[in-house]
């Protein structure tokens, strides 16, 4: 009797590994996203304020959220949504991104600590629009921000955002509008809309081929955010950080050969800057590690080699 027990449980054995492949991987890959979840809520339970995070493997689907519809302050990330409207007004011949504009440091908004811009000279630089939104989104520049707004409409930022179903994704003040802000008037998103916004674009849902590439390429462009921060500089990262008081964000799109993810993540009420920026940072190389992981491993885990 015993040995036929142990017959039945070898068979069985078999036969649910051998006949069933497909539900041995999914098993395996259960456990390895369940690891990154628990994880990414070490992180979020540490840090005192409130986390929001969207992440979406671009080629499987996979996704791991947390807040993802919860409303977020976007301090420059909003900016993703400028340099949008600029593409697809481009895109649609209404300005070029040759267009030259004449900077004047009366266009430095009042209270700005880095205003770059305004430190080129006062109606001696010329710039093109492309110029301009290089500065916004490597630099973060908010004259070179507000300029931009002012050129292509606010309401015309917002439609655009809306056509694509993103309905709590709003630019509602030029940047270091601080009357606005002190009325309420917050630039916001949430981790499942900025998502969305960059899946849209990556899938050229927003834009035709050729804008969608000249927006990537700029996004590309190395600068000062927690993502670039946490990952190796060998990879690519087209993203936009934001940063006020109490407030951090980072999103963009990671782009790992079979594995490319979109990486949301906000924070707010922080009670200290640097232990947001740490959250994200942490959150980047969580995320980074587990699609690294699958792109390099076949659908057992195992990493074929020469070796």
């Amino acid at each position: 009797m015993r040995f036929r027990a142990l017959l039945g449980m070898l068979i069985f054995i078999v036969m649910t590994s051998a006949w069933h492949p497909a539900l041995a991987q999914e098993t395996l890959q259960a456990n390895l996203q369940a690891q990154l979840e628990s994880e990414l809520n070490r992180v979020t339970e540490h840090l005192d304020g409130v986390i929001g995070y969207a992440i979406k493997d671009l080629s499987t689907g996979e996704t791991f959220l947390r807040l993802p519809d919860t409303v977020f302050p976007q301090a420059s990330s909003i900016k993703l949504t400028v340099l949008l409207e600029l593409m697809r007004q481009a895109q649609e011949g209404k300005l070029s991104l040759e267009e030259k504009r004449t900077l004047r440091r009366s266009e430095a908004p009042p209270g700005d600590r880095d205003p770059i811009l305004g430190m080129l000279g006062d109606g001696t630089v010329s710039m093109t629009l492309r110029d301009l939104a290089v500065f916004m989104i490597v630099l973060s520049d908010n004259t070179a921000t507000n300029i931009l707004i002012d050129r292509l409409g606010l309401e015309s930022i917002n439609a655009g955002v809306t056509r694509l179903g993103l309905k709590e994704t709003k630019l509602r003040r030029r940047m270091i509008d601080l009357k606005a802000a002190r009325q309420g008037y917050e630039n916001v998103s949430t981790p499942r809309e900025m998502l969305g916004l960059l899946e849209k674009i990556h899938t050229l849902q927003a834009l035709d081929a050729a804008h969608t590439k000249e927006y990537l390429a700029i996004l590309r462009l190395n600068k000062d955010s927690e993502f670039h921060k946490a990952l190796p500089d060998t990879v690519s990262i087209a993203d936009k950080p934001g940063a006020l008081d109490a407030v951090r964000c980072d999103s963009g799109i990671v782009e790992i050969g079979g594995h490319p993810f979109i990486l949301c993540v906000m924070t707010t009420y922080l009670k200290s800057n640097e232990d947001g920026e740490r959250a994200i940072q942490e959150i980047a190389r969580l995320a980074y590690s587990h699609f690294d992981r699958l792109s390099r491993a076949s659908a057992y885990g195992r990493i074929i080699s020469d070796k």
